[in-house]
Parts: C-alpha cells; structure tokens; sequence
C-alpha cells in the first residue's frame, strides 16, 4: 500500500518532469528538425557556389577519378540525399538563381523578371559577381565555345540584362583569381568552368584538377579561412536518373565553420542551396520555392 506522503511526491516529480519536457520542445531540443532561430544560423563574408555538369552522385562519391572533391567531401561536409530538380540543365540554374524551373529549353533566349538572388542581394546592399570560364569579355551575351550562356542564369536576368552597371559583374574567370589574390572577392561568387572542365564535355578527371587549380587557392586564403562557404555540387545526373526530378546528384559544404566529416541524409535540391547562400549572406527573404525549402543549417 502506498502511503499518502509518497503518492504526493510522486505527483510533484511527474509534474516538475512534465514541465521540463515541455520547456525542452519549446526550446527545439526534443526536434532536431527545427529550423535554426533568427540571428543564430552561421554568418558568412563570402559565399562561393560552383556548379559541375551531368553526373549523378554514385558516378562521383567514391570515384578515384576526383580524388579533390572526394577529399572536400571527407574533410567537409556532403549531402548524400541532394536531387537536381529537373533534365536538362538550364532549370536547374534557374532554380539555383530565381527558385523557380522557369524553363526546360536549353534554347531559351528571353530574360527572367521574377524574384532572384541578384535582387535580392542588392536590396541587403551586398556585392556578386558571376566568374565564367571562357566568356570572351565582361557583359558578354552570347556563346562563345566552351562557354555557353545556359549555364550562366545571371545573364538571363532583368536585373541584370537592363542594367549597364550590373552587366560588368559577368566577368572571365581570370577575374576571379584577380579579385581573390587582391582580397576582394564580392559577397556571391558564381564560378563556372567552361564545357571542358565542368564534366560536361570533358572528363571527371578534367573536372576534379580544374577544382583542384581553382579551388584549392581560395579555400586556403585567409579571408576563406575566417568566415567563407563553398558549394560545389552538380546542376543534374544523367539524363537516365529521373529521381524526384533531376536525379541523384553530389553536394559538398565547405567552410572552416563546416562540422568535420558531416553527412547528411536530409533531403535536399537546388532551392535550398539558394537559401543556404542568402541566409550566409544575413539575408532573410529568399526567392521562389526556397522560401519554403528546408534549410542546410545541420553543415554547421
């Protein structure tokens, strides 16, 4: 028989136990998958995306043929569930940019007006500027083999395709080592290889040590070393993987503020890159679908 003082300080222990449970929900720390609070998520000077061309994850992840982005990966962080959103390439650029497929003709020769990355990064007054492998001069418009202008979705956009101002941040890529050895990379980087050395009509090898002579000096800068982020993955798998779009493809995270060796297995596609990018950049409004998109705060 249970005397009336114990059944009290029974109840008085569930009740305080209750309590406590509830204030750890309320804090987020029984759900994981909480978003990250305002003003907490990692904040970043530079933010550096790199996108590589038609390969899915298991012909990259583990492949001896790119043993520098295999090393990212290991040292850094991957996204072992991210998907490209569609076939062929140039909606996945555009969700990168607008958060939107917007077209699948690789043809496309319009402008896009609807909200981007560039507007928005202009409106927190930060700086970008789009680094092309091959493109023959600064504000250039069209094609010039290797470079193609479908893989370059900033000179698609109003924003900047109206402004003369705007126009000269699509820059060759010697710009880049240029702005990186004079410490004056913008806030948004886009770096893009040319067709050879993105894997699209080169090789994996090709692809990796074109990462490796890029790459491998701005991570090692000291401004990267202090607060900057890199994001290199694939715009889509082959045309053969249809999953959830675009197929199975590789996302690595890297930043000295990275957790080590993370893998993730959350569920990811390009409208939550465009969101890591922004929200680095301390910016809280976010273009298209990746303001519903789940963010990538667990790399950090």
């Amino acid at each position: 028989m249970i005397s009336p003082g114990c059944f009290g300080r029974k109840i008085k222990l569930l009740t305080v136990f209750a309590a406590l449970v509830i204030v750890l929900g309320c804090r987020g720390i029984s759900n994981p998958g909480t978003p990250t609070p305002p003003g907490q998520f990692p904040q970043f000077s530079h933010v550096v995306l790199v996108v590589e061309e038609n390969h899915g994850y298991s012909e990259v992840i583990g492949n001896s043929s790119m043993p520098y982005l295999n090393s990212l990966a290991t040292k850094y962080g991957l996204a072992t569930q991210y998907f490209a959103n569609v076939h062929p390439s140039i909606g996945n650029y555009f969700m990168l940019t607008t958060g939107q497929i917007v077209t699948t003709d690789d043809g496309f020769t319009g402008t896009v007006d609807a909200d981007n990355i560039v507007r928005q990064l202009l409106a927190a007054g930060k700086t970008w500027r789009s680094y092309a492998e091959s493109l023959p001069s600064a504000g250039f418009m069209g094609d010039s083999y290797p470079y193609v202008r479908r893989h370059n979705p900033f000179a698609y956009l109003t924003d900047v395709v109206n402004s003369s101002a705007q126009t000269q941040n699509l820059v060759p890529l010697s710009q880049f080592h240029s702005d990186l050895n004079a410490n004056h990379l913008p806030s948004f980087s886009f770096v893009l290889p040319n067709l050879l050395n993105d894997a699209h009509d080169g090789s994996l090898e090709a692809a990796d040590q074109w990462l490796q002579n890029n790459i491998a000096p701005l991570i090692s800068s000291s401004s990267f070393q202090q607060d900057g982020l890199l994001i290199i993955l694939f715009d889509e798998a082959g045309f053969d993987d249809l999953t959830n779009g675009g197929g199975h493809v590789a996302a690595v995270i890297v930043s000295p503020k990275a957790k080590a060796g993370h893998q993730s297995t959350t569920f990811y596609q390009h409208q939550s890159t465009l969101r890591l990018i922004l929200q680095g950049l301390g910016i809280t409004k976010f273009p298209g679908a990746a303001s519903v998109a789940p963010e990538m705060g667990e790399f950090f």
